[in-house]
């Protein structure tokens, strides 16, 4: 069964653009990740960058309490931020690259050019009991990076699927690309999760992809729940990733 986790930073987005600073304030991210897990998520993502844009160190610690499916937490390999996994022991880390110029995460983060730094850190990790996940665009030197740096989990970036999704010969070249990392990924002992861009029109084309274990989505569910509610926009995800045989 193909798992859907729930990024909810653009939950702390909207509320940041009204109550930054202060400490309380509306809507709350940490309640809508109880309401996607009532509706069926297996999962909560949050990113808690360094900038503290969006989600903000309260609320990693009441996820790390209140929630009852596992907690991915998105950072930087940072001091910084290694030390808050380490006090809060999320159920994985997924290490991602951070420019303070983009609104979200827009690229993977390239390992095969940090493999010593990303190698010590994933060791780490893996010492305090937390899985490490490492976001990387669907390329083949990345995916071996991964490996040779000691991640459980590659994290493919499906960016470049969604935006080309239109154009079907753009689309199928990514959705090739995105295959040939998950079989590579897998032959050399990876798990697979994807994520960026994804909604309930490109998720069903992804069931191509072998070996996914999880879906990374925020954006779009957040987005969908202005119209119908958050549980109902899970839950139509869901119904758009059922049926994955991997």
């Amino acid at each position: 069964m193909l798992k859907l986790g729930v990024n909810i930073d653009h939950v702390a987005t909207l509320r940041q653009a009204r109550y930054r600073g202060q400490p309380n304030g509306e809507p709350d991210p940490v309640a809508a990740a109880l309401v996607c897990e009532a509706a069926g998520a297996h999962g909560i993502t949050a990113h808690l960058r360094e900038d503290r844009r969006h989600i903000i160190d309260g609320d990693i610690q009441r996820l790390s309490r209140e929630i009852r499916t596992r907690l991915n937490l998105e950072m930087a390999n940072v001091p910084e931020m290694i030390a808050i996994a380490f006090d809060v022991h999320p159920g994985i880390v997924c290490l991602v690259p951070e420019r303070r110029e983009e609104v979200t995460t827009e690229g993977g983060l390239d390992a095969a050019a940090a493999i010593s730094a990303l190698t010590e850190t994933c060791l780490r990790l893996n010492n305090a009991g937390i899985e490490v996940s490492l976001f990387i665009a669907p390329v083949g030197c990345q995916v071996e990076a991964a490996a040779e740096i000691g991640a459980q989990f590659i994290e493919l970036h499906t960016g470049s699927y969604a935006e080309h999704f239109e154009q079907t010969a753009e689309r199928n070249r990514e959705l090739d690309r995105l295959a040939a990392a998950a079989r590579r990924a897998n032959q050399l002992g990876l798990r697979v999760n994807a994520g960026h861009g994804l909604n309930v029109r490109n998720v069903p084309l992804l069931h191509g992809v072998p070996h996914l274990v999880e879906l990374n989505i925020g954006h779009s569910l957040v987005s969908r729940a202005i119209e119908t509610g958050l549980a109902t926009a899970v839950r139509e995800m869901l119904a758009a990733m059922k049926g994955y045989t991997g």
